[in-house]
């Protein structure tokens, strides 16, 4: 290929061979931008190569690839839509070619990073998936004058629609990656927020009505104990007796409902341990455990406890079983908690018709299950038990 052109038709094959090669990597955005970006000079014997990208508003171009050593301006040169070449062109949809004196034309914007005076000659073309919807521009420089014929023009076009649609799609993967962070922190607050509502209840119960009763309880047996002897048997003394058993029987609920709302083995031992100290707390049930030693992200695991929790608490209130089964396995990048008991059972199909029965508590569990982009399965007929499963998508497992 001659210094004055760009279209031996050997080197162009190969050019869109390999940046469709490039491409087709898997390669995160700023990796394609810069691996296209080279590819161009090096094939078209151009000296720089920059590409510039709409961000998300649509009304900037970002530079977002370039070759070195301008790569490391990549994020921080940027230019409103009609500002410099690359804005014209990328209001305009059309390409633009300067051979020399960029200064003399209007278009052009000097933007000192870039070192403009270092090059003479330049074409700009519009990187577009389709008419009318721009992608960003790229703009290629050389140093010593060269006249861009059409022919250059129509190649740095077809590599502008080639790398489109890669480009694009990387930024729409992007964007979503990007909002399941948001909803992965956003979960994590809610939950964190829900637990530090727990802990808060949690010593409001403690310091407040566990201690009254405790306090009650020792005037009760006060009382008791200042009747003369003789009274042991009286009715006053056996109502004394009955009010200390409801004292300490309250008590018991308070300290219950207490390590109900913050349970401490859950920070001190981790979710397989906290599940299996869950399992021996039901003293009705007989509770096989089935546990992965797996590590999950703390709200998580605390979503996962909770419904564990209010799982084998149905079960023991609701569901008449004798026995149950509670099972914790990572499958596929997702986690799985199934609890199964030999129960009466109940029809699924009554969800429908009421998606929160009273007595089962099934909607906060579904609505913990979802709040973490996962789903609450429950399979279950009459005088055949039940089985709850819940599924929550997870990175990182250990």
């Amino acid at each position: 290929m001659s210094r004055l052109g760009l279209t031996d038709p050997e080197r162009e094959a190969r050019l869109l061979s390999r940046i469709i090669e490039t491409i087709s990597t898997g390669l995160d955005l700023g990796e394609v931008v810069q691996g296209v970006a080279a590819l161009i000079t090096e094939t078209t014997e151009t000296d720089v190569c920059f590409v510039h990208l709409l961000d998300d508003s649509g009304r900037r171009l970002v530079l977002r690839g370039a070759t070195p050593p301008f790569d490391e301006l990549a994020g921080r040169i940027e230019l409103n839509l009609g500002e410099g070449v690359a804005g014209w062109v990328a209001a305009h949809g059309r390409p633009v070619v300067i051979d020399d004196d960029k200064l003399a034309d209007p278009r052009y914007k000097y933007i000192p990073q870039l070192r403009g005076e270092d090059f003479t000659s330049m074409c700009s073309v519009p990187i577009a998936t389709r008419p009318g919807h721009l992608v960003g521009v790229l703009n290629v420089h050389t140093r010593v004058r060269r006249a861009f014929t059409y022919a250059d023009v129509e190649l740095l076009h077809s590599v502008g629609g080639l790398i489109a649609g890669p480009i694009e799609n990387a930024r729409l993967h992007r964007r979503l990656a990007e909002r399941e962070e948001a909803m992965e922190r956003f979960a994590e607050r809610v939950v964190l927020a829900q637990e530090t509502e727990r802990r808060r209840l949690a010593g409001e119960i403690h310091d407040g009505i566990s201690q009254r009763i405790v306090s009650l309880s020792y005037h009760l047996s006060a009382a008791l104990d200042a009747l003369p002897p003789e009274s042991a048997h009286h009715v006053t003394a056996e109502q004394i007796r009955r009010a200390r058993a409801l004292a300490d029987d309250a008590l018991a609920e308070t300290r219950s409902a207490i390590e109900g709302l913050r349970p401490p083995v859950l920070d001190d031992l981790g979710l397989p341990a906290s599940l299996a100290s869950l399992a021996r707390s039901f003293p009705q049930l007989t509770v096989e455990v089935d546990l992965a030693p797996v590590r999950l992200p703390g709200h998580v695991e605390t979503a996962i406890y909770r419904v564990a929790q209010e799982a084998l608490s149905n079960v023991a209130r609701h569901s008449g079983a004798g026995s149950a089964v509670i099972s914790l396995a990572v499958r596929s990048g997702d986690v799985e908690l199934e609890i199964e008991d030999d129960g009466v059972g109940f029809d699924p199909s009554r969800l429908a018709e009421h998606p929160a029965p009273t007595g089962y508590g099934l909607g906060g569990m579904r609505e913990r299950a979802e709040l973490l982009g996962g789903r609450l399965e429950v399979h279950s007929r009459r005088g055949a038990g039940t089985l709850l499963r819940v599924v929550i998508p997870v990175k990182g497992a250990l």
